[in-house]
């Protein structure tokens, strides 16, 4: 066998050998990522990749992946006219965005891929080509021209064959960053869930307030009734009736004002959901529990499971992890590295002024090739490595506080969510109080005016202690019901209803 076929069998066994030392990619995941970057991103390729948040009856509130004009697939969130949730939303654009490369629908960084890739020998080519003119001397004085023209052509190829594993400890950190920041979108969701929960426990309240306005309407219309008749028969007096006309009129602008509320909670909760319908949105009504409970769960045990399970904690974790790697890899700047290399190449020269060899036959007679290994040992830097691994230590420790302020955090939610859920329980329990006790005192002004012992002023006034008693008791009712489900939320409970 040639020179010539040993080197060009050497230079494609490096290439072959590097391609299965990168080869960590399954054949389905090659596939996959041939298909990617092949296909342009549609809509449509993302139907069934969304981030779902909260799921009730007949409301399911979704963050879409969208794609860009390019070839790499970029999260676009929906948005709102909801200031806060608009944040959120930028936020969580961020904290993609700050993953490089990431591609969700793949779920491999593009950081991940260029460490793996780097396990690959790099091949380059070269072409050259030059003219001179001008004059030389010769040894004997003689001065003649020296005009000449050279080429060459040549392909050479390089490998890296050890680094003390730097190159696995970049694909493993750029992973764990990868997981980082996915936890960080994560973290925005459940923000966006609870805001939704929330919008829409808004919504039944005051649907609750309007039934309440309702009846109050009904009631009022039935006092209306017979204060015209007694007014008629000259049992009572005009002002009587003008007391009732009023009373009603009262009523009728509480419940005008209920509706309002209605349309304003659902216009925000559409625009939450960014749906553009929405003035024909509306949500179904569950039903609630008939009683309520306070919380049993104590703190210590949700602030474990909180722990467990808030992705933002999750995700300080992580850092760590990549932070420890990041050390690793600084590391390795204290070993030697070891390296390959093949080339292969020829060149053709012309002096232009007497003749020469043709083009083709020096390209063959000047044929070369040459196959070696390299290793470079690190002796003085300048101290350079030890501050980079000093550096990559502080770091390790930035993230480990990053984590205790993260439970911090985490812990002082549980907290108040647990204090919140007890103090609203107990305001429910004072509003069905003062509700039974309004209710007893309306009962009684009612057959107190019946009976002409008391004026329809203290039957109206009755009526509206009852009526706000009522409200009161709606309001605390939701208070605690979302203050439970936050509680449930960081002790790893789904939101629902």
């Amino acid at each position: 066998m040639s020179k010539k076929k040993k080197i060009g069998i050497i230079l494609i066994l490096m290439i072959i050998v590097g391609y299965f030392a990168y080869g960590t990619l399954t054949t389905a995941e090659q596939e996959k990522e041939k298909k990617f970057i092949s296909e342009p991103l549609t809509e449509d390729k993302f139907e069934l990749v969304k981030f779902s948040t909260v799921d009730y009856p007949t409301l399911k509130a979704t963050l879409y992946l969208a794609t860009s004009d390019t070839n790499l697939g970029v999260v676009r969130l929906i948005t709102t006219n909801n200031s806060n949730l608009t944040n959120t939303n930028i936020n969580l654009k961020q904290d993609v965005n700050n993953e490089t490369g990431t591609e969700i629908v793949n779920g491999e960084s593009g950081f991940k891929k260029i460490s793996k890739r780097d396990k690959l020998p790099s091949v380059s080519g070269s072409f050259n080509n030059n003219m001179s003119f001008g004059t030389t001397q010769g040894f004997q004085g003689s001065i003649g021209r020296n005009d000449n023209f050279n080429n060459s052509a040549s392909v050479g190829a390089n490998m890296q064959l050890y680094n003390n594993g730097r190159l696995k400890k970049s694909a493993e950190k750029s992973q764990y960053d990868l997981e980082a920041s996915l936890l960080d979108a994560e973290r925005v969701k459940n923000d966006i869930s609870l805001q939704i929960a929330q919008q829409y426990l808004q919504v039944l309240l005051n649907k609750e307030v309007k039934k309440i306005s309702d009846e109050a309407v009904a009631n009022a219309e039935k006092v209306l009734s017979r204060a015209k008749i007694t007014t008629e028969v000259g049992t009572t007096p005009k002002t009587v009736e003008a007391e009732a006309t009023a009373g009603l009129a009262r009523e009728k602008q509480r419940q005008k004002s209920a509706e309002i509320d209605i349309q304003r909670s659902l216009f925000s909760l559409a625009m939450l959901l960014q749906l553009k319908d929405y003035q024909n949105f509306d949500v179904q009504e569950v039903p609630l529990p008939s009683s309520l409970e306070a919380p049993l769960n104590s703190t210590e045990n949700i602030v474990e499971k909180a722990f467990e399970n808030q992705p933002q904690v999750k995700a300080a974790e992580t850092r760590i992890l990549s932070a420890q790697k990041q050390t690793e890899i600084a590391k390795t700047a204290f070993y030697p590295s070891v390296s390959a290399s093949a080339g292969i190449g020829t060149n053709y020269f012309d002096s232009l002024s007497r003749s020469n060899d043709g083009f083709f036959k020096q390209y063959g007679d000047n044929f070369g090739q040459q196959l070696g290994v390299s290793a470079n040992i690190p002796i003085f830097n300048k101290g350079i490595t030890k501050l980079q691994v000093e550096q990559a230590k502080i770091s390790e420790s930035i993230a480990k506080n990053t984590l205790e302020q993260q439970k911090v955090e985490v812990q002082q939610n549980v907290q108040r969510a647990y204090f919140d859920a007890n103090a609203n329980y107990e305001n429910y329990l004072a509003a069905l109080e003062a509700e039974k006790s309004t209710k007893l005192a309306l009962e009684f002004a009612e057959k107190s005016y019946e009976a002409g012992r008391a004026t329809i002023y203290d039957l109206n006034n009755a009526r509206n202690n009852y009526i706000n008693a009522q409200g009161s008791v709606s309001q605390a009712k939701y208070n605690f019901i979302f203050s439970t489900k936050l509680l449930n939320f960081y002790a790893g409970i789904p939101l629902s209803l």
